[in-house]
């Protein structure tokens, strides 16, 4: 693979200091311009802020950037050819030469490939609505199970399927646990409503998650951390039942179905909201990117704690990942 590591990024791995990875379709397709180049700085300097190193990832070029500098930031936030790549786009992007900004299974891809551990995000992709007649599923959930990363999100897009969303995680092998709370959040909101089977407070008991994965030695899969958004920034959960239901209905009138549907409702959403669901999307990203940092610095230091409160006490135990890429190519 053509992949790009930068100094910053590598030195960091090579050190063992702590680095999260950063998506591009947040700057390149979710906000408006110039909003966008904004955000992607202000994402970055809060990871810095935290004590790690931001490794936003993008492919410019037909190169896979891990790590961009502020040249390769500003063409992705400002440039309008800039594509959306998943995982399975990779490969055509680096042949053909194509720029994109990568959506959360491109990104865990490449930054389990630099050998990166912790990666925060928005709301991961699931299991659609009417499933059983459009079979539509996001390509995450899939790459999840076979990429060994800690995602820090706000849960899934609320417009999805959870229930059905967290029964594929599990048949998947993707462990979820909730942070701070017992209920998985719903993106927009801090609660979806559906239990979840741990719950971690700190993170340091998150990093002796991570850490136990490394000693079990078994099956790669991520580790989800679902954060929720604070109740004082989430939507207005009756606002957002509301205008979900509207923009349901108004999909269905207008025939519109598989990939078009999530872009369309989260269009919708914005619109009928006048933009407090992108302030409530925003609102999460931010705590997440905190969240990774911290949760990357406590497991380069090795300040797990002594056991985490929902998990038993003999659960944890160090561990070696694999080390990560030394020089500039991935996988």
């Amino acid at each position: 693979m053509s992949t790009q590591v930068s100094e910053e990024v590598r030195e960091a791995l090579h050190e063992g200091r702590p680095v999260v990875a950063l998506e591009s379709t947040l700057i390149a397709h979710g906000l408006p311009r110039p909003r966008n180049l904004a955000v992607a700085a202000e994402l970055e300097e809060s990871v810095r802020a935290g004590g790690a190193v931001p490794a936003t990832i993008a492919v410019i070029d037909g190169t896979a950037r891990v790590g961009l500098d502020e040249a390769a930031l500003t063409r992705i936030a400002e440039d309008p050819s800039v594509r959306k790549l998943g995982h399975r786009d990779l490969a055509p992007a680096l042949a053909t030469g194509a720029t994109g900004a990568t959506t959360v299974s491109a990104t865990a891809w490449l930054a389990d490939a630099a050998g990166i551990r912790v990666f925060a995000t928005g709301g991961l992709g699931g299991v659609h609505r009417e499933w059983r007649e459009t079979q539509d599923e996001s390509a995450d959930l899939r790459l999840l199970a076979r990429v060994g990363i800690t995602v820090v999100c706000a849960g899934v897009k609320s417009i999805l399927d959870v229930p059905a969303t967290l029964q594929r995680l599990e048949t998947l092998g993707v462990t979820v646990v909730g942070y701070g709370t017992e209920h998985f959040p719903g993106f927009y909101l801090s609660s979806s409503g559906e239990p979840v089977d741990w719950t971690l407070r700190t993170p340091e008991e998150v990093a002796g998650v991570i850490r136990a994965q490394d000693g079990l030695a078994g099956p790669r899969a991520a580790l989800v951390v679902a954060n929720p958004v604070p109740e004082a920034e989430q939507l207005d959960p009756a606002l957002h039942d509301r205008v979900l239901a509207g923009g349901l209905a108004a999909a269905k009138e207008k025939g519109i179905t598989g990939q078009a549907v999530t872009p369309f409702l989260l269009e919708y959403l914005m619109v009928h909201t006048e933009g407090a669901s992108l302030e409530a999307n925003l609102a999460a990203v931010r705590g997440n990117v905190r969240l990774a940092a911290a949760i990357a610095g406590a497991y380069a230091s090795g300040r797990g704690s002594g056991g985490a409160a929902a998990l038993e006490p003999g659960s944890r135990g160090p561990g070696s990942h694999r080390a990560p890429a030394a020089g500039a190519d991935g996988r």
